[in-house]
């Protein structure tokens, strides 16, 4: 059964001309992209995402960096859509990322590994309708 989740192609592979191959990527591995845009996020915009992670001692970091420059959020449709992207984004140290993934190809380090992507379906419905209205997903 189809499923959606959703990613952040982050500022650091934005900014490091990363977004078409990562694009190319995605879309290699199966998924379809129903909703994409370019756009910058306020500080309080990126409070807002990441407030689940309010309390954790990375959190200023992490939110200055997302506010720092452009990003593409997009909603992604296939089967098994959240654990295949989840898989296809690699671990979040991209030193520790198997071959292949996006975040050994196209991440620096912890604090800039290239995507975001959902880890639960309750996440990603938060997620989409935090940066998408209904209408735009067709």
């Amino acid at each position: 059964m189809s499923q959606r989740t959703f990613s952040i192609i982050k500022p650091d592979a934005v900014k490091a001309g990363n977004t078409a191959a990562i694009l190319a990527e995605i879309q290699k591995a199966g998924f379809k992209i129903v909703a994409i845009k370019r756009m910058s996020i306020s500080l309080a915009q990126a409070e807002g995402f990441y407030h689940v992670h309010s309390a954790r001692p990375f959190f200023g970091e992490l939110t200055q960096f997302m506010s720092s420059g452009p990003i593409f959020p997009m909603v992604l449709e296939k089967d098994n859509a959240i654990a295949d992207f989840r898989k296809l984004m690699g671990a979040t140290n991209p030193a520790q990322a198997e071959e292949g993934t996006l975040r050994k190809l196209f991440a620096a380090s912890i604090g800039e590994n290239a995507v975001h992507g959902s880890d639960a379906e309750d996440t990603a419905a938060f997620e989409i309708g935090y940066f998408f209205a209904g209408i735009e997903l067709k």
